[in-house]
């Protein structure tokens, strides 16, 4: 049966965050829609996943041909991955709660913990913390959007949850995130320069891994979280477990490709080593193969980003005549600096082998990147191939 009402909230956080509430309360679900979404992305987002309604601080607007959901579904998530392929992760209410109780056991939380919520809730990681302070009984302190100062001089939030972005510019800014209980860092990879400064400072950080289609976090500093299971088959990592997703909205032909006999394939590619500690080394599809040699785009990058001339980098594939496809790398160089191009590739081959060193470096003011910090792969495609085409 799919007569459950979804409905779809365009507000700000705190807002969405009170709409959200009573639409569970009234046994309706949710399709969270970012508000800065640009109108044309919201209409191809409605006409895809086809709720009952949107609303936003104007008012409702009833749809045309609505689909309902399953009963016990809470949300209807629009996930794009760094794929830029448009998809509703459907969530049951079951999930998000056995999520929730395994947070708090990895993390041992008690009476008087509170989350702050400073990443949007149009995002798993966000839209987590909410679920988890119903399940504790406690209230979030929910921010508009991330702001350094108001996330710096808040006092009342024991746990916090960043994307790498987030967390940089906290510690850019000398934010004093010591005196969380945990910080929870996910959404995209962390460098391991970013990670050691983190630690340096205090920080007792806690990293993450997971997707909208595990409700969030389902592993925690390489090791799942109770009742997950994973398995890495061929590469790609497997994950099983009670906080798995219903399926995709409407999609039945991707649902069955990614949920086969009870395991959800990822498209991440990974190890587990000797003691079962999972590392994840990038997308499936973020490998550049170049003169028969496979290269992480991702292992690159967050070399490159260890390097002090270097504030972020991104890593992708350039058509090439004799290697088929060359290692091409876009950098943003740190404040002050100008990484001199031939050190940087020197400095990527002194480390690991020659052949992942790129053979072109360009100059960028940023780098294309999701609202939880995943390098956007096909758009860093594309603008490698705009600037290798203007000039050298």
């Amino acid at each position: 049966m799919t007569d459950t009402p979804l409905l779809a909230l365009r507000y700000p956080n705190r807002r969405m965050a009170a709409r959200l509430q009573e639409v569970w309360n009234e046994g309706s679900a949710a399709l969270p829609v970012n508000p800065a979404l640009p109108e044309a992305e919201v209409r191809l987002l409605l006409e895809r996943l086809r709720p009952h309604s949107v609303e936003d601080e104007t008012g409702v607007t009833e749809l045309r041909q609505p689909v309902g959901v399953n009963p016990g579904t809470a949300l209807v998530m629009a996930t794009s991955g760094s794929s830029g392929e448009p998809k509703g992760v459907i969530l049951s209410h079951q999930a998000l709660e056995n999520s929730a109780r395994a947070y708090a056991s990895r993390l041992r939380t008690g009476p008087g913990e509170r989350w702050l919520c400073c990443l949007p809730l149009s995002h798993i990681g966000g839209l987590g913390i909410l679920v988890r302070s119903r399940l504790a009984g406690t209230e979030p302190v929910v921010l508009d959007s991330f702001d350094v100062d108001a996330v710096a001089n808040d006092r009342q939030a024991t746990l916090v949850s960043l994307v790498p972005t987030t967390l940089r510019r906290l510690l850019d800014s000398g934010a004093d995130l010591a005196r969380y209980s945990a910080v929870l860092i996910g959404g995209a990879g962390l460098s391991s320069q970013e990670a050691q400064r983190s630690r340096d400072a205090g920080v007792r950080l806690v990293q993450t891994y997971g997707m909208t289609e595990t409700s969030g976090g389902c592993n925690f500093d390489g090791y799942p979280l109770d009742g997950v299971e994973f398995r890495v088959e061929g590469e790609q990592i497997l994950v099983r477990g009670p906080i798995l997703m219903d399926g995709y909205r409407l999609r039945p032909d991707l649902t069955s490709e990614a949920l086969r006999d009870g395991w959800l394939h990822t498209a991440d590619r990974g190890r587990m080593d000797a003691e079962g500690r999972l590392e994840v080394l990038g997308r499936l599809d973020d490998v550049i193969v170049t003169g028969g040699e496979k290269v992480s785009a991702a292992e690159v990058e967050d070399l490159l980003q260890s390097h002090p001339a270097v504030a972020d980098a991104a890593v992708g594939p350039l058509p090439d005549p004799e290697w088929g496809q060359a290692v091409a790398a876009m950098i943003v160089p740190a404040a002050g600096a100008t990484p001199p191009v031939d050190d940087l590739k020197a400095f990527v081959a002194d480390h690991i082998a020659r052949f992942k060193a790129p053979k072109r470096v360009f100059l960028v003011s940023s780098i294309p990147r999701t609202v939880s910090g995943k390098v956007r792969r096909p758009a860093v495609k594309a603008q490698l191939e705009r600037l290798a085409a203007n000039g050298p």
